[in-house]
């Protein structure tokens, strides 16, 4: 698996960004975005309906929570880069916000 060149990240964010009010970013080599719940029950049930996407998708995202935030970083680590199994797993995250 190759990773993603820069202008095909950039492309794939642009366009994974377009129907989205808060949208991904770019840091550290990583596709990261975070998530904000009422409370800390709301964020732990995402937080577990990521977890069953990870898994079907063999993806997981590298995350932290702090009460009523999560924040989720995408990389694929066997490529050592981004990945559409990057982008393909954010877009199945935004579909669990919907």
């Amino acid at each position: 698996m190759q990773p993603l060149k820069p202008h095909e990240a950039r492309e794939a964010l642009k366009k994974l960004n377009a129907s989205l009010e808060h949208p991904w970013t770019l840091q550290d080599g990583r596709l990261t975005k975070t998530f904000e719940f009422r409370n800390f029950v709301e964020a732990f049930g995402f937080m577990t309906q990521v977890a069953l996407l990870a898994e079907k998708h063999n993806h997981h995202p590298e995350w932290c929570n702090v009460y009523r935030r999560v924040t989720i970083a995408l990389f694929t680590h066997e490529a050592k880069g981004l990945t559409q199994r990057d982008f393909d797993l954010a877009r199945a995250i935004e579909a669990l916000t919907r």
